[in-house]
């Protein structure tokens, strides 16, 4: 699964710094798949959407802390659990029922994101 941020965040940013792939992003912010990883040219989304790594993609929450789905691994490869979870103060950094994955599936992503 990836991890999602609930709206229980606080806003405290302590998630952020944290993540290894670089996929949490303060609400009403613009992501970018390049921003913390070793992707270059174009990089295609788990929904089979091809896009360029250095385009500008719209906030994926305008009120709090976000992660990109497509840049989370859970740590996996990096770390034993979510080091957004850890640290989180409000225990709002939960797995997403709607996105179940394999450790293999996590792996392979990590793979992609840090050639």
């Amino acid at each position: 699964m990836a991890i999602i941020i609930t709206d229980e965040c606080i806003n405290c940013g302590a998630c952020e710094p944290e993540c290894p792939n670089n996929a949490i992003y303060e609400g009403g912010v613009e992501w970018r798949i390049a921003d913390g990883t070793a992707v270059s040219g174009s990089y295609t989304l788990e929904d089979g959407t091809t896009i360029d790594v250095d385009e500008d993609n719209p906030p994926v929450e305008e009120d709090f802390y976000f992660i990109v789905p497509d840049k989370c691994t859970e740590c996996t490869g990096f770390h034993e659990e979510p080091q957004c979870a850890a640290v989180c103060p409000v225990d709002c950094c939960i797995p997403d029922p709607d996105r179940e994955e394999s450790e293999e599936v996590l792996l392979a992503r990590k793979e992609k994101l840090h050639l």
